[in-house]
C-alpha cells in the first residue's frame, strides 16, 4: 500500500473535490483519480461516491479515514521523534538503583539540561525496583539507553563504566550490644543474625565477598531487596544489617558503625547495552556522566 496514495486520499475526504484536492498535492487531477482508483482496487471498496458536483465518503471510506488520520498521526509523531533525536534532542530512558535515584541521578540530569539550553531533551526515569539484575535484563531487552547499577556480574552483553564508590556500614538497633560502638571489624558482627540483601542483587555478592575474606559466613535470618527496608527492619530489632550509607539510615532509629576490617565500599557503575546503535543525544549524555563523576560529591 503506497503510503502517498493514503495521504491523497486523506487530503482528497476533506476537500471533496478532485481539482481542489489535486492544487493542494502539487499533482495533476488524473494522477490523483490513479492513485484513489488503485487504492479502492486494492482494498476492494469503494471510498468516495458522487454528490452533484463534488464526492463524498462511502460508509466505509468514513472507517478507513479515520484509522488512516490516526495512522499517520502516529507515524508523523514517530518520525518527528527519530529527527528530533538524530539532531541532539529527544528523550532519554534511564534506569537506577534507589541509591542512585535519590540524589545522583536527578542532580544529573537537571546539570545536563542546564548545560544544553534551547535543546528539547527529557528524561524518563524508570523505576524497577531495587536490584541491579532487574535493571540489567531491562538493558538488555533495550527498555532503558543508560543504566546507573552495581554490578551484578561480568557480562559480555553490558559495558560497566565505574562512576564512584560509595561507603558500607553496618547498621545495629539503638539497644544492641554494638550500638555503644564507634567501628566494628566485620568479625565481630557473627554472633548476631543479620539480615541480608536478596540474592539477586549486585549489593549482596558485595557483602558475600566481605565475608569471604574473613573466611566465616553470617547468621542470615531473612533476606530482602530493598535496602530502606531492611534499615527499617534493623531499626524495630529484627537483626543487623550492612548497608550502603544512604541519607535514608539517618531517620532511622538505628546506631551506624564504620567496618574497619575490612574496610567495604562499593563501586556504582554506568551500565549500557554493547554493540547497540546509541542516538546522539545518548552519547552525548553518557560523555557527560563520564565528566560528572570528577565534580560530584555525591560519593563517599
Amino acid at each position: 500500500m503506497n503510503l502517498y496514495h493514503l495521504r491523497y486520499f486523506v487530503t482528497l475526504a476533506h476537500l471533496e473535490h478532485y481539482t481542489k484536492a489535486a492544487e493542494i498535492l502539487g499533482i495533476t487531477q488524473p494522477s490523483l483519480s490513479h492513485a484513489i482508483s488503485s487504492l479502492e482496487e486494492e482494498l476492494k471498496v469503494r471510498l468516495f461516491e458522487k454528490d452533484g458536483r463534488n464526492i463524498v465518503l462511502t460508509k466505509w471510506g468514513s472507517i478507513f479515514l479515520k484509522d488512516v488520520e490516526d495512522t499517520l498521526n502516529r507515524l508523523d509523531s514517530s518520525v518527528e521523534n527519530l529527527q528530533m533525536t538524530g539532531s541532539g534532542n529527544g528523550t532519554v530512558d534511564i534506569a537506577c538503583i534507589r541509591a542512585l535515584g535519590n540524589s545522583y541521578v536527578p542532580t544529573l540530569m537537571r546539570s545536563f539540561l542546564e548545560d544544553h539550553p534551547g535543546k528539547d531533551i527529557r528524561f524518563k526515569l524508570h523505576s524497577v525496583g531495587g536490584l541491579s539484575s532487574g535493571i540489567i535484563a531491562g538493558l538488555k531487552n533495550k527498555e532503558f539507553d543508560i543504566a546507573f547499577c552495581s554490578k551484578y556480574r561480568d557480562d559480555p552483553l553490558i559495558e560497566y563504566v565505574r562512576i564512584g564508590s560509595q561507603s558500607l556500614v553496618l547498621a545495629v538497633p539503638l539497644d544492641h550490644p554494638l550500638a555503644d560502638r564507634e567501628s566494628v571489624s566485620l568479625k565481630e558482627t557473627l554472633p548476631y543474625p543479620q539480615i541480608l540483601f536478596d540474592r539477586r542483587s549486585g549489593l549482596r555478592r558485595i557483602i558475600d565477598d566481605l565475608f569471604v575474606q574473613i573466611k566465616a559466613t553470617p547468621a542470615c535470618i531473612m533476606e530482602i531487596e530493598e535496602d530502606e527496608v531492611i534499615a527499617g527492619l534493623v531499626g524495630q530489632g529484627f537483626g543487623i544489617a550492612v548497608l550502603p550509607l544512604i541519607p535514608y539510615l539517618k531517620t532511622c532509629p538505628v546506631k551506624i558503625l564504620r567496618i574497619e576490617d575490612p574496610l567495604p565500599e562499593r563501586d556504582l557503575y554506568m551500565a549500557s547495552l554493547k554493540g547497540a546503535y546509541v542516538a546522539p543525544l545518548v552519547t552525548s549524555f553518557k560523555e557527560y556522566v563520564l565528566d560528572y563523576q570528577y565534580k560530584s560529591e555525591y560519593f563517599f
